[in-house]
């Protein structure tokens, strides 16, 4: 996911060199979706991963 991210973030720096001004709004809406899933599911993981070992 965090991979999706990063390719829907060098698409939009792309398309804004080039002036596609409405692929850059959609590319950077997405990526920031997508970057702020993968988060809370990686703070989610690292949590569950902590809570489920017993010492």
């Amino acid at each position: 996911m965090l991979k999706w991210s990063v390719i829907l973030l060098v698409i939009a720096l792309i398309a804004g060199i080039f002036g596609f001004f409405n692929v850059v709004a959609a590319a950077v809406g997405i990526a920031k979706v997508l970057f702020y899933i993968f988060l809370i599911l990686f703070i989610v993981s690292l949590f569950m991963g902590r809570r489920g070992r017993s010492l």
